[in-house]
């Protein structure tokens, strides 16, 4: 308990001077000063819960991040152990592997050239052009011309298979309905005594996980756009379908998408992908279908990334991609819906 109070403090104390020196930046700053980011730094580490508590997700958030071998391919990160993850931990001898996948070097329009290029001069922290540089969770420090990921150490530097150097944002749709029985009502869990929630859930291609659906927000999109296009191209198969085809399902998306709904969570998501100068962050926004109407009217269908889609029971016996997991507990407490079998577990958001 004195640990956890002596780590709030801390943490409280770096983000009060972190954000006095920030109230000073020069609007024409392009490199952050180092005593600066590493109290941002120090502040991300010491208390994560703090940073993303009105989100609730728990201090787990570096853990994928770290995991080995790196997603499509047999590349194995540096080991880096849990004391030693923060950037203010001193480690002389850190020394991470060097990788970014061809894909991502062949030079797609989604992605950055390498640093190295001479023609190639990114706006770290702010908007650049129509990419968006900045991090939903704040400034985040520039290390000999690279950013740095604000969660720590993956033992992996490069950008692996994200595109963007720094924060490559994505958004993600959940899309929630009342599990019903035959006669239209809702189902209670026999042991909570809530309504039980379903929401929509692809399996993803590229690591048969299954997940939210959603994907990376292109340069000038707008958050909203990326949720309806994501979800019609995962979900819904929507690229493969005739103009006909593609405008009715494009009139119950509007109607999905104009209804009451909630943004769960902003910010940096602790993802496989994830490296020392390249991370995603998200906003996951849920769209509730109350009546169930509007999903009738669409059939589920996968697409895109996505090798299969279906309507799945929430529960804290989810197995998810990612953070997703931990989006979906926050779309039930928002919701007041069935989440664990454990009353302790739904009273302290564990």
């Amino acid at each position: 308990m004195a640990g956890r109070s002596l780590r709030k403090a801390l943490a409280t104390v770096s983000l009060s001077v972190a954000l006095a020196s920030v109230t000073v930046r020069s609007s024409g700053c392009r490199n952050i000063p180092a005593y600066r980011n590493s109290l941002l730094s120090s502040w991300f580490h010491l208390n994560s819960n703090i940073m993303s508590g009105s989100n609730g997700v728990k201090d787990n958030s570096h853990n994928k991040a770290r995991t080995s071998p790196y997603p499509g391919s047999k590349v194995e990160r540096s080991q880096v152990p849990n004391e030693k993850v923060g950037w203010l931990v001193e480690w002389q001898d850190y020394n991470p592997v060097e990788y970014t996948a061809v894909s991502v070097l062949a030079g797609p329009r989604w992605a950055d050239p390498q640093i190295s290029e001479s023609n190639f001069s990114p706006k770290f922290n702010e908007k650049d052009g129509h990419v968006e540089r900045k991090s939903q969770n704040g400034l985040y420090e520039i290390e000999n011309g690279r950013p740095r990921n604000p969660a720590g150490r993956t033992g992996l530097v490069g950008r692996g298979l994200l595109g963007r150097w720094g924060p490559n944002h994505a958004a993600d749709p959940i899309i929630t309905r009342w599990k019903r029985d035959s006669s239209g009502n809702k189902i209670t869990h026999p042991v909570s005594g809530k309504h039980i929630l379903q929401f929509v859930a692809i399996k993803r291609k590229d690591c048969g996980e299954w997940a939210i659906p959603g994907g990376m927000v292109d340069p000038g999109e707008k958050i909203s756009a990326t949720l309806k296009r994501e979800f019609g191209e995962e979900a819904l198969n929507s690229l493969q379908k005739s103009s006909a085809e593609k405008r009715e399902i494009e009139e119950q998306l509007h109607k999905l998408f104009s209804q009451e709904h909630l943004v769960i969570y902003k910010g940096y998501v602790d993802d496989p992908r994830n490296t020392d100068n390249a991370w995603m962050e998200t906003e996951a926004v849920n769209y509730h279908d109350e009546t169930g109407e509007i999903m009738d009217n669409l059939a589920l269908e996968a697409g895109d990334d996505a090798g299969k889609v279906k309507w799945v029971d929430i529960s804290d016996k989810l197995k998810l991609y990612a953070s997703h997991s931990q989006f979906i507990k926050l779309v039930t407490e928002k919701r007041d819906a069935h989440w664990s079998e454990d009353s302790e577990a739904d009273c302290n958001g564990s």
